[in-house]
Parts: C-alpha cells; structure tokens; sequence
C-alpha cells in the first residue's frame, strides 16, 4: 500500500485534513484546467479501480493528457493520491456549510449537520470506499495521529458553534469547544464502529439521535 494512502490525515507538519479545512474556511479555487482535469480523472479511476491497482499512466489516459503531463503536476503516485483525497474533504468541509444554511434554527443546524456529515463522508464512492474496504488501514490513520484528526473537525465544529454565540442563537456562555470536542467524537465513532443498533443509512433515525443527544448540549451546564 502506497505511503500517502497509509497516512492520509497525518502526514508532514500540517494533516491532509488540516489543510483541507484551511482550503474551505479560505475558499480555495483550483485555476490550474490540467491539473482539475487530471484529479477528477484520477478520482474516477480510484473509484472503478482501487488506489492500489491504479497506475499513473492510468490517469493520464482517462484524463486524455500525457503521462508527462501528469508527473509535471504530481511528482509521485503518493502526492496525487494525496490531493485527491484532499479535494474530498474539502468537499465535504464546502457541502457540510451549504447544508446547514437550509436549517432555521441552532438546534436544526446541529441535526442537519450531524446527518450530512454521516452521509457526506459514508456516502462518498472514494472515501466512503477507503473505510469499507480498507478499515484496517484508514480509520485507525483517522484515529491514532495524536488527536490531529480529530482536532480539525473539532475547530471546524467549535467555529460553527461561535458563530451561533454571536448571533445570540447560542448561549454565551457555552464552551464551544468542548461541546464540539464531544460532538465530533460522537460522529467518528459512528464511522469508525459500524453500529448494529442504529441505522446509519436511515436520515430519519440519525436525525433523532441527533436531537436527543447532541441538541441538549447546546444548553451551558451549571
């Protein structure tokens, strides 16, 4: 298995995730069309194909470009893998924001967001495909990298939930990031531990867990 796949979310100073996140918040826009071009062709091929049985020449036939082309953008296998995947996340991190505009009050932002979540990540053909089948190698890269992980999704949450404090939707005196810190961890244990008592496919379902056990939080403790 390639090395970039084997640290997804961890690898250098600054996680995958981490950048991803930093892409989102600073609406990162890809102006180079070779280089669009050759990840969503790279993309496709690891969704029909696999990461691991998947070539560089590979992409570059799909994407209708050179292989040289392809080098000249992504050095290695290993970096191109890497920004696909990082796209993904930022889609996520992009689609979790348009979502949760849909939702008039804090509480139904909190359900909103705790089910797209679920669904964005699951439901995605590469990453969704990488936990199904590569669980041994990609959820414990989520979950053994010092918190790193972890700890993005949580400033992203805490973020969320500040912003609900200044728009007086939220109590000011809610510790955000604790609340985000237990929201989060609640979500990734849904996605790495299959549950046998709550059906992850079922919106409904995860909507009302989502009410009963995520809303109350956004009430400050005594």
């Amino acid at each position: 298995m390639e090395p970039a796949l084997s640290a997804l979310l961890s690898s250098g100073e600054e996680s995958l995730l981490e950048r991803a996140y930093s892409d989102a918040v600073g609406r990162a826009d890809e102006v180079d069309e070779a280089r669009a071009r050759i990840l969503d062709a790279a993309y496709d091929q690891f969704c029909r194909l696999g990461i691991q049985r998947s070539t560089m020449e590979d992409v570059a036939r799909r994407a209708g470009v050179s292989r040289i082309t392809v080098y000249r953008r992504f050095t290695t296998k290993d970096a191109l893998v890497e920004q696909v995947v990082r796209r993904e996340f930022r889609r996520y991190f992009d689609r979790f924001l348009i979502d949760i505009e849909q939702a008039e009050t804090a509480a139904d932002r909190v359900v909103l967001g705790f089910v797209s979540s679920l669904r964005a990540i699951r439901g995605n053909p590469l990453i969704g495909g990488l936990m199904e089948a590569e669980p041994d190698l990609l959820v414990p890269s989520m979950i053994n990298d010092g918190g790193r992980t972890l700890g993005t999704v949580r400033q992203f949450v805490a973020g969320q939930l500040r912003h609900e404090q200044r728009a007086g939707t939220v109590s000011s005196e809610l510790d955000a990031d604790v609340v985000a810190e237990m929201m989060v961890r609640i979500s990734a244990s849904f996605l790495a531990i299959p549950s046998q008592v709550i059906d992850l496919d079922d919106d409904e379902q995860l909507a009302a867990v989502a009410r009963r056990f995520l809303v109350p939080m956004l009430e400050p403790g005594d």
